[in-house]
């Protein structure tokens, strides 16, 4: 079902959705920018950045595993995505899958991304 076509809307209108999802996010209000992401993930199902951002919301919710459903399907769309495998160790530690998380954060301390490769230290001196 396409719901862009049924709404009658084109990008601008998903821009905009965005737009006002990412102000509630900036003021820190997660819980109403969550239900705007989770509605970009219906309506724009390809954009691996709406999927990585709900999937961090739901991390930031403490729901792991709806956490773990959308930064799996943003990483499917886009296998590079550091912070997406950064979220997606979280996410484990968060279930409790310790073994399989420190794994995933160790490869992702080699990365060249200082950013992300601090991220990542820092939770496996937590979780060794």
């Amino acid at each position: 079902m396409d719901w862009l076509e049924i709404l009658g809307w084109d990008q601008e209108e998903i821009d905009d959705l965005r737009s006002a999802g990412y102000s509630y996010i900036q003021q820190g209000v997660y819980d109403i920018a969550l239900k705007y992401y989770e509605a970009l993930t219906i309506l724009s199902p390809s954009n691996s950045y709406d999927m990585e951002t709900t999937g961090a919301l739901f991390l930031q919710a403490g729901n792991g595993l709806q956490a773990l459903d959308y930064i799996d399907r943003a990483l499917k769309l886009e296998p590079q995505n550091l912070q997406a495998r950064l979220n997606r160790a979280k996410a484990l530690f968060m279930l409790g899958y310790r073994r399989q998380a420190l794994l995933q954060a160790m490869e992702l301390e080699k990365c060249e991304d200082e950013k992300i490769a601090s991220l990542a230290s820092a939770l496996v001196m937590a979780y060794k």
